[in-house]
């Protein structure tokens, strides 16, 4: 059997078993039983990480090379992993194991998350028979928008999802080797938590009050010193330097530490919630009988994510349009952090903490984006117990260490079509030989324009327009970047630049980088993510102009898969026979973080812009008349991103507003298109925590697009 617990934007130093303040001692137990792996390397973000790890091939050889939300029509970026690049689960599934996918698939372009799919990028044609996901980058964790297999989950409130995902991997293993103990199975068990929103019960938020008031500064010593004492780290590591855009901790005032500690204390949360989720499936492996011919992998997509900007956010989708959360906004929050009505980020400043040693976070080519802590555990198959492998790794080479361990080999062909060759390489000399020689010898890497090559111990690194992640609009040349470099091999860390000293040196890397760029499509690089990430719809849509989606059927339709409205003159209507007693949305799309929505309430229509911070358009009919009514809201654009929204009632203008501030990139990442109903968590407050279905008889809705 085979278990990858998939863990999303944890960074190297925040597991106790790498030195970490947070308790996790579900998966401490499984590295005391397996090994540590402290040179392990991820791409820097999650979609092209997850795709890397199920095909064992180089993200941008396989389509992948950024997030599948910001895909664009080059072949190293377009999102389709092609069928010559095969999963791992696809050659398990072949030789006869039973794969299941649980949690978060992140690596399929939103614009394909339908009922009609095409499910060419599902977990269904990666060699998963069974799946039960959430196709997104992130999701509500007390209000889930799942999938069961091709099939929409009713709308639910859930106690967390990470406790429903246990729940399902238990039922799923128990029953099957009930049925067939001697099959074997393949699991992805991928939590969405650590990746906004941070969200967690009370009870375990309440476990780390005061926990973080010394600040980062201070947590980044503790944790450095532990890692020393662990082991995971040489012990003549240098601690980074703090990045000149993060303040000290001592710098800030009584307001901002209140607030930032609560941040990481939630965070801390839920990281122990996940965690005590991954001891249930554990305790139920070895409950069965199953758990010591169980090759299990713990590890992260990427390093701490420094997304939530410089004050933290308590809606992400602040930094997903572009934009950076008023302190005072979050401090509104500070008493619900972390609850059902919060969408939360925490500030950078604990990413560069979660990342400790090293600098930077999730999206970075340098460590603190993408080494990230590996733990491998397989009592059958491992004698050694407890010990830690330094061999340089990368994510890429999970799936051909799981190939050798189950001796199952990549066919030539797969159903007639013939197969990339692996470019990542088995761990498993590793297992009893701590000193075996680095069976890789050269790894790229790149995203979203920053650029690294590692090399027999060095490594050269630029970080493209020294923009942070939370910068999403920031475009700048290329030629103009500042390469470093690292001899890592001495220097783990990556604290000392020899750029001045090893000139002959780092421009032999530059070069190296410039041949696998070019073997592995990383060629042409794009840095306009707001752009990037605008332009979905674009790809699937073209000129269309008339949408027309009928109930009961279309709803749970992935925003980018919905008509294109941002940024452009439209109009929504439908024609109700009305008899005075309805009530419902009537279309929606997007929930609390941003959105529309067009419903009838208390006998008029309403229609409903959220933007941020508590800021709604709202437009209201007054009393509707009775019979055939025709309903519509029109929206006439004035520039960018900004327009007069009206409502009609039988074409005559009832009421109006302007709307001088709408959603640049996207309403959320999760949140979907709905018609008679609000799925996920409602756009409008006014009916909150309740789908508010349609309760008459709701034909079609038209959305006509203008320009």
């Amino acid at each position: 059997n085979v278990i990858i617990f998939l863990l999303d934007d944890t960074g190297f130093a925040q597991l106790g078993a790498f030195g970490g303040l947070i308790e996790t001692p579900n998966i401490d137990r499984l590295a005391a039983g397996g090994l540590k792996y402290n040179n392990f390397h991820t791409t820097a973000l999650c979609s092209p990480s997850r795709a890397t790890l199920m095909a064992g091939r180089n993200p941008h050889s396989i389509g992948l090379g950024s997030h599948a939300l910001t895909a664009m029509g080059f072949p190293g970026y377009n999102a389709m992993v092609p069928p010559s690049a095969k999963s791992v689960a696809n050659y398990l599934e072949e030789t006869g194991y039973v794969n299941y996918a649980i949690g978060k698939w992140d690596h399929t372009p939103l614009y394909e998350v339908s009922q009609v799919g095409p499910f060419d990028r599902w977990p269904s044609d990666e060699g998963f028979q069974h799946s039960y996901v959430f196709m997104a980058a992130d999701v509500h964790q007390f209000v889930p928008v799942m999938w069961n297999d091709h099939h929409p989950e009713p709308h639910r409130v859930s106690e967390h999802l990470d406790h429903d995902l246990a729940d399902r991997a238990i039922e799923w293993v128990t029953g099957h080797k009930s049925l067939q103990p001697e099959l074997p199975f393949m699991m992805l068990w991928a939590s969405g938590s650590m990746h906004s929103p941070h969200h967690a019960p009370a009870d375990y938020i309440d476990r780390y009050r005061g926990k973080f008031d010394q600040g980062w500064d201070k947590v980044r010593e503790e944790i450095v010193a532990n890692q020393k004492r662990l082991g995971v780290i040489p012990a003549d590591t240098q601690l980074s330097g703090r990045l000149d855009v993060i303040p000290a901790w001592d710098s800030l005032n009584a307001d901002e530490k209140r607030l930032y500690a609560r941040q990481m204390e939630v965070f801390a949360a839920q990281l122990e919630y996940c965690d005590a989720q991954i001891g249930r499936v554990v305790e139920t492996l070895e409950r069965i009988g199953e758990l010591d011919d169980t090759l299990i992998f713990v590890t992260s997509d990427n390093g701490a994510s420094g997304e939530g900007g410089l004050a933290g956010t308590f809606n992400e989708t602040y930094v997903l349009n572009g934009m950076q959360t008023p302190f005072d906004a979050n401090m509104r929050a500070l008493e619900n952090w972390g609850q059902a009505d919060t969408y939360p980020h925490y500030h950078a400043g604990w990413a560069m903490a979660g990342n400790t040693p090293f600098k930077y976070f999730k999206q970075s080519e340098h460590r603190g984006g993408q080494q990230d802590a590996l733990i491998v555990h397989w009592p059958n198959g491992i004698e050694a117990k407890g010990e830690i492998r330094s061999q340089y790794h990368h994510i890429s080479d999970i799936a051909p260490t799981i190939l050798a361990a189950t001796g199952v080999e990549v066919p030539d062909e797969y159903h007639g079509v013939p197969q990339q060759p692996l470019t990542g390489v088995p761990m498993n000399y590793s297992f009893d030989d701590a000193d075996a020689p680095n069976a890789k010898k050269r790894q790229y890497y790149e995203m979203f324009g920053n650029r690294a090559i590692w090399e027999d111990g060095w490594k050269a690194v630029t970080i493209h327009g020294n923009r942070m992640p939370w910068e999403t609009n920031v475009v700048l040349p290329f030629e103009d970047d500042e390469w470093e470099l690292y001899h890592v091999a001495e220097d783990f860390s990556e604290s000392v630049n020899l750029a001045d000293e090893y000139p002959e040196k780092l421009a032999e890397l530059v070069e190296t980088f410039d041949e696998e760029a070019w073997a592995n499509n990383v060629y042409p690089l794009y840095d306009d993510m707001i752009a990037r990430l605008g332009k979905q719809q674009d790809r699937l849509f073209g000129d269309q102009t008339d949408f027309v989606y009928y109930a009961p059927g279309a709803f749970r339709i992935a925003e980018k898969a919905s008509a294109p409205v941002k940024d452009r003159s439209h109009e929504i209507t439908t024609t109700v026979d009305l008899d005075g007693t309805e009530e419902g949305v009537i279309v929606a799309c997007g929930g609390m973080t941003g959105g529309y929505s067009m419903y009838l309430r208390d006998g008029a229509l309403h229609y409903d812009y959220n933007f941020l911070d508590g800021v709604h358009y709202h437009l209201t009919s007054g009393p509707l008349p009775k019979g055939e009514t025709v309903l519509t809201f029109d929206f006439e654009r004035t520039g960018p991103f900004a327009g007069t929204g009206r409502i009609l009632v039988n074409g005559e203008e009832i009421d109006r507003t302007e709307m001088p501030k709408m959603h640049l990139a996207t309403y959320s990442l999760a949140e979907t298109f709905d018609v008679g109903l609000d799925t996920g968590t409602q756009v409008d407050p006014g009916y909150g925590g309740t789908t508010f279905p349609f309760t008459g008889d709701l034909d079609r809705v038209v959305i006509t697009l203008r320009d």
